[in-house]
């Protein structure tokens, strides 16, 4: 639980970056939810009985669709089981579930026996069926590639796109032609030679991510009226959407929201700006949102002070293909806004041993690696000549292990390995760190190297031994 999540549990950016910049441990959205189906809350939740009253009212579907995987870090498959639980304790009968397939937090090939269990459930449950399978590449994009969530609505709404009889023949096909289940093209179930379940005008939708960085351009696509990522062949529609938790404040009464976020006081940027100092946040694409929204503990608008770098990632398929991603230009740029002397506290990720890892390529990562290396040496070079200091960390593990040898496969899902905590500061150079700390450990040790105060809301320790 030193992140807020259940033992055992791999961490992950969002989680990461939210426990960085709050300064004490955030219980997160899969521990609060499994809790509530445990505890019976769920299946009293307002957003949940309302999609579900409104399939009532125009005797229309239920569509349960979300990334089908017990990895945890956006999902959880005993999550979407509760909601089928729950539309059969209410009567419905036409609830369809489209799977988005991971192979990222989870094996890459694991996909089909998720599938396989997910089919055992709805016939036990008793009502159910699967209606759509494709790769999270397609359904869960965050870097604008509208291209691929097309793909992904055309087969959701249009029933096209590549077909099967059954999920697990989807799955399948997919291996056949040496797709992992993050890359499965997205497919359409098929009966009687008809789609399943698309989704229609006046249907409920049901988005059981918790996680909303990858949950918001296909949301984007359902709910907003002037959406203009692709065109839509049947313009816009009315839905009844609910998304598990706020992907998106500026969404507004567009969706409903079965979880609302829990408000965070004090975190490092908004302390930081109370106080009169300067911040700059600066990451690619891929990492944007987890050093400024996770970072402000779910906010998105920047405090006062508080300047941001944005750096487009590249434009290729996978990162394997350019495994320095943009980390020289994110180097070059905080470079330059050091010297500039404007700032008081920088906050940076690279994104690069984080997103190669999760490829399975280990010529890739082990580039990325030393892509990485040459950029923080550039960096800290930059902060010493300034007369600052820097702590070096991440916040969860990745490409340290890129092979599975119980499974003798690539490993392409996060570790639950501790991570590094390095302070280079020169005027300390007898300073030592103590072991056993935690993410939230970091906030009130770099308020102890500013020579701020550690605020009351924040309940982790500094890491510098007295």
């Amino acid at each position: 639980m030193d992140v807020g999540l259940p033992d055992g549990q791999m961490g992950n950016s969002e989680v990461g970056h939210l426990n960085i910049g709050a300064g004490r441990i955030v219980y997160q959205e899969l521990t609060r939810i499994t809790k509530a189906i445990l505890d019976g809350d769920f299946f009293d939740n307002e957003a949940f009985l309302s999609a579900i009253e409104n399939c009532k009212q125009h005797d229309s579907a239920l569509h349960l669709m979300g990334l089908l995987s017990d990895g945890g870090v956006h999902s959880h498959n005993t999550h979407l089981y509760a909601l089928v639980k729950l539309a059969r304790d209410k009567g419905l009968k036409k609830v369809f579930v489209h799977c988005f397939m991971d192979g990222r937090d989870v094996p890459p090939s694991s996909g089909k026996g998720y599938v396989e269990q997910l089919d055992e459930e709805l016939s036990k449950i008793g009502v159910g069926k699967i209606a759509s399978v494709m790769g999270r590449y397609y359904a869960m994009d965050r870097d604008n590639r509208f291209e691929r969530v097309e793909k992904a609505y055309a087969a959701l709404v249009y029933g096209e796109g590549e077909t099967a009889n059954n999920g697990e023949e989807a799955m399948q096909n997919s291996y056949d032609k040496g797709e992992t289940d993050e890359f499965v093209l997205p497919t359409v179930v098929l009966e009687n030679g008809k789609p399943v379940g698309k989704i229609s005008s006046n249907d409920s939708v049901i988005f059981f991510n918790f996680r909303p960085d990858r949950a918001r351009e296909i949301t984007r696509s359902f709910v907003f009226d002037d959406f203009d990522g692709f065109p839509r062949k049947l313009g816009f529609f009315p839905l009844y959407y609910v998304c598990f938790t706020q992907y998106d404040k500026t969404f507004g009464d567009r969706v409903h929201v079965a979880y609302k976020p829990e408000s965070l006081d004090n975190t490092m940027g908004a302390y930081l700006a109370a106080n009169g100092k300067t911040q700059l946040r600066i990451a690619e694409t891929e990492k944007y949102a987890h050093v400024t929204f996770f970072f402000n503990g779910g906010v998105e608008a920047p405090n006062p002070g508080e300047d941001r770098a944005l750096i487009p990632s590249p434009k290729v398929a996978t990162y394997d293909l350019k495994p320095e991603m943009s980390a020289y230009e994110v180097a070059d740029e905080a470079v330059k806004r050091i010297e500039s002397g404007k700032y008081d506290v920088m906050i940076l990720n690279f994104a690069n041993p984080d997103m190669v890892g999760h490829t399975g390529v280990m010529e890739a990562a082990t580039a990325a690696v030393h892509a990485v290396d040459a950029c923080v040496g550039n960096v800290v070079e930059a902060i010493l000549k300034t007369g600052g200091r820097c702590i070096i960390t991440a916040d969860h593990g990745n490409c340290e292990k890129m092979w599975d040898e119980e499974e003798n496969v690539p490993f392409t899902a996060h570790t639950t390995n501790p991570v590094p905590c390095i302070l280079v500061d020169d005027t300390r150079k007898s300073a030592a760190l103590r072991e056993g700390g935690r993410l939230s450990d970091l906030a009130p040790t770099m308020l102890e190297l500013i020579g701020l105060p550690v605020p009351p809301q924040m309940s982790g320790k500094t890491l510098i031994k007295a």
